[in-house]
């Protein structure tokens, strides 16, 4: 397993901007401070100050549009928080749900779920082939503090089923994507990733957003942030 610092987005399905955040970082953590990250996981929604910092001119919107276009919107948020109480470890997969505003039965879409009381449902995988990821890292995330773990050229192969991801896996090979506080990793939504638990485990807050730039069909709409 590399570590992956690749600016061949297309090919890798993953890409590092490093510092991107410095210009913004001391403000962006004042902004989510009242939220905290003492769980794992926390799904944001109308978090007064955030949007400054995910539209197109913000210092994490902007690397979004550089891959969408100007019409590229943030759709889902979550900070992350590993640390020695939150010390998980994630298994290969795919991110294969959006956020909506309410369910609508449509062509394609399905299952549904409900989290953190918003509406989730899987899409068909040519609209998540069309998004963009991007993990703005709040705290240094070395080998050790269980960074994002990628299958490079994955996000190319469409659904992957659950009883192939390991030969896919073993096909693609595995870069971890290391970062310092302020770096932005981007990455295509469907490529496989994994994590595991940190063998130093200290705080790793990450804020990671969905990006898309495509309306959705049979009067769905976005959730967004």
């Amino acid at each position: 397993m590399s570590a992956l610092d690749l600016d061949d987005f297309s090919r890798a399905g993953a890409q590092r901007f490093p510092g991107a955040l410095h210009p913004c970082l001391s403000d962006l953590l004042q902004v989510l401070e009242p939220i905290g990250a003492t769980a794992a996981g926390i799904r944001l929604h109308q978090v007064e100050g955030l949007s400054a910092f995910l539209e197109t001119t913000g210092c994490i919107g902007a690397l979004a549009s550089a891959i969408l276009g100007q019409e590229a919107r943030p759709v889902r948020a979550i900070l992350f928080n590993k640390s020695p109480e939150t010390n998980w470890a994630l298994g290969w997969h795919q991110d294969r749900t959006i956020c909506v505003k309410e369910r609508r039965e449509a062509p394609g879409f399905g299952p549904w779920t409900i989290k953190a009381g918003m509406v989730h449902v899987a899409p068909p995988i040519e609209l998540l082939a069309g998004m963009v990821t991007l993990r703005a890292h709040l705290d240094d995330v070395p080998a050790t503090n269980a960074p994002l773990i990628i299958a490079p050229g994955s996000h190319r192969l469409g659904r992957i089923p659950e009883n192939q991801i390991s030969a896919v896996v073993d096909e693609c090979g595995t870069s971890i994507c290391v970062a310092d506080a302020g770096d932005v990793w981007l990455y295509s939504t469907p490529i496989l990733h994994a994590s595991d638990a940190a063998a130093s485990p200290r705080s790793r807050r990450v804020l990671q957003v969905d990006y898309a730039a495509a309306r959705l069909p049979h009067g769905l709409e976005w959730l967004g942030i």
